[in-house]
């Protein structure tokens, strides 16, 4: 008999600010003696890193559903060699992504939703999802690189639709990103805290 894990997992738009605040408040809870894991989809594995180059082209454009199946694939090792392993060892697990965002972004492109939900049914439910929500015309401001293939205003409005709608189903919590960033801070060690039994 293992002690369960926690899965919490940090989802939004692209520059909505989650990879920052998931390094803040994985980097907060080690100091308060936690044990964390600090992760994130798509991963620096073999098929996360093609997922990467692919993204950073401007050229080719695959079927959203072919999209679809390279992140559950990658999602797939991702979950049995990483994710399952801290959780027996009752770990913390905060992700940065999960199967959330290709039902969000490759949903807003036209994969249907249900089906990508079928093809991950592999993926364990987290137990905190949090949706840092924040218009797209914010967003891509805060980027100083050059844009993914998915980081275009107007797409990014369809999948924070998706993203709403995960939200209305009870399936996600939202914090509102477009504040100081200390105030989402101390917003989200609350719930994390509130979730793993710590006042």
């Amino acid at each position: 008999m293992f002690k369960k894990g926690f899965l919490i997992v940090f989802e939004g738009i692209d520059a909505s600010g989650k990879t920052l605040h998931l390094k803040t408040i994985s980097d907060e809870l080690r100091k308060q003696g936690y044990n964390v894991l600090s992760t994130k989809e798509p991963t620096n594995n073999i098929i996360g890193n093609f997922i990467h180059r692919y993204s950073r082209q401007q050229r080719l454009h695959l079927l959203p559903e072919t999209e679809a199946l390279l992140f559950t694939a990658d999602r797939f090792e991702h979950i049995k060699k990483t994710i399952e392993p801290a959780l027996r060892q009752g770990r913390i697990v905060i992700s940065d992504r999960s199967f959330y965002s290709t039902m969000a972004y490759q949903g807003a492109f036209g994969a249907d939703i249900d089906w990508i939900r079928k093809i991950n049914w592999f993926a364990p439910k987290p137990d905190l999802c949090i949706l840092f929500d924040i218009l797209p015309d914010y967003s891509l401001h805060r980027i100083n690189r050059r844009r993914t293939i998915f980081e275009d205003v107007e797409n990014l409005r369809r999948v924070r639709d998706v993203y709403l709608k995960l939200v209305e189903a009870g399936e996600l919590v939202t914090v509102n990103a477009d504040r100081p960033r200390r105030v989402v801070q101390e917003e989200l060690l609350a719930m994390v805290k509130a979730l793993i039994g710590v006042s």
